[in-house]
């Protein structure tokens, strides 16, 4: 039987940052809700549900900061969400950065991340200036971390880890 994916409805889908392609998207069977800092705004993290209350995260996070790919997180009721991230229960080890494309930046996307996927790096883009990069340990971190230094320098991106 397959699972269905459980997507919660929003009274103001403005202030819900999606994933239109998650990378663990045939794992995913949930989705979760996880608060952001600005008021009302939530990143909804496609999950794998490993218990009542916990989930395996499918997606690499846009906004969120302090969770990655494959962590498990618990979620909790709040405002009349049932589920509602409120902590990471176990880190898988990965790594995220963002990559920013500036207007004058555009037409380094392709090289740049033709290059991170011969790395082995994961992507998910959130529109067509934002990526998510996923690294899968500490060493693969590095190597993506030196890449992107080197990019932002020649003034091809913009990256945070």
């Amino acid at each position: 039987m397959a699972a269905a994916v459980v997507a919660t409805v929003s009274e103001s889908p403005g202030l819900f940052s999606v994933h239109n392609e998650p990378v663990w998207r045939d794992r995913a069977n949930f989705i979760v809700n996880a608060r952001l800092p600005e008021p009302g705004r939530f990143e909804q993290l496609w999950c794998r549900q490993v218990a009542e209350d916990e989930f395996e995260v499918c997606c690499i996070p846009f906004f969120l900061y302090d969770v990655a790919l494959g962590d498990t997180v618990q979620t909790r009721a709040v405002d009349g969400r049932r589920y509602v991230l409120s902590r990471v229960v176990a880190r898988s080890g990965r790594f995220v950065f963002r990559v920013h494309f500036e207007r004058s930046m555009l037409r380094n996307r392709e090289v740049v991340t033709d290059r991170l996927a011969e790395m082995g790096a994961l992507l998910e883009w959130s529109s067509s200036s934002l990526l998510a990069v996923d690294a899968q340990d500490v060493g693969h971190a590095q190597q993506i971390a030196d890449y992107l230094f080197e990019q932002e320098g020649a003034g091809r991106l913009v990256y945070e880890p």
